[in-house]
């Protein structure tokens, strides 16, 4: 665990710390044109091999270089102006993917280490359960009840916005859960209730005062039970 955080560390460096904006500037106009762009490769692999420290690990350190060069001149040549944050987001889960392939390589683990791993496969399956599968089954149980103030305030509001929030908050008290800190749940659900309820309370609209609160008993719900459950069935796979 230690090397990937070095390697996360030397990423986050390299990556957001020390390449300055005309560099990512000028790597978006030249492509692989630009002398930044190779910059940029060298100093990821100097990052890696410096952190890690081990003479062992040098030609690691220059498979991470390669392939974040790779990565990147794929992101720069394919990458139009409205794909840019999708692009982004491919960019950076390659980027870790490949650090983890690394680490694994070089504590000579396959990915049959993974798979062997109980925990791993729980904890997965609480994260994705507790997404949008969560959102889903919120949506058909509480799809009964239509408020007719729900359609006009959504006109006023980020494209499915309320469904990320709802996501981001069980994720939130699922790790809650798992760390132990309960109490981080109430001071959650009260910042929801103060954000919310200035809309709320303009709205004038008992039914949909009502809905919004089942509908988060609802995702909190499903939460906190399902952080118990993956807690319990780490422990017993000890």
């Amino acid at each position: 665990m230690i090397l990937f955080i070095k390697l996360l560390l030397a990423h986050l460096l390299g990556d957001f710390i020390w390449q300055p904006n005309s560099w990512v500037a000028d790597k978006e106009v030249k492509k692989h044109k630009s002398v930044f762009l190779y910059l940029h490769i060298v100093l990821h692999g100097l990052l890696a091999a410096l952190l890690v420290w081990k003479i062992n690990f040098i030609p690691y350190a220059v498979l991470i270089a390669v392939t974040h060069g790779i990565i990147d001149l794929i992101k720069l040549n394919f990458q139009q102006p409205k794909t840019k944050r999708s692009w982004f987001i491919a960019d950076q889960i390659a980027h870790i993917l490949i650090l983890i392939g690394i680490v694994l390589l070089y504590e000579n683990k396959g990915i049959i280490y993974f798979w062997q791993d109980n925990e791993f496969w729980i904890l997965l399956t609480g994260i994705l359960f507790v997404t949008k599968p969560s959102s889903i089954i919120i949506k058909t149980i509480i799809s009964i009840w239509s408020p007719e103030n729900e359609n006009t305030h959504a006109d006023n509001s980020l494209a499915n916005a309320g469904n990320y929030i709802g996501i981001l908050e069980r994720l939130f008290v699922f790790c809650f859960i798992l760390t132990g800190h309960f109490e981080a749940i109430g001071f959650l659900l009260a910042a929801k209730s103060i954000f919310r309820f200035g809309d709320l309370k303009e709205a004038k609209d008992r039914k949909l005062t009502e809905y919004v609160l089942i509908g988060t008993l609802i995702s909190f719900g499903i939460a906190i039970i399902s952080g118990l459950v993956v807690q319990a069935l780490i422990l017993q796979s000890f």
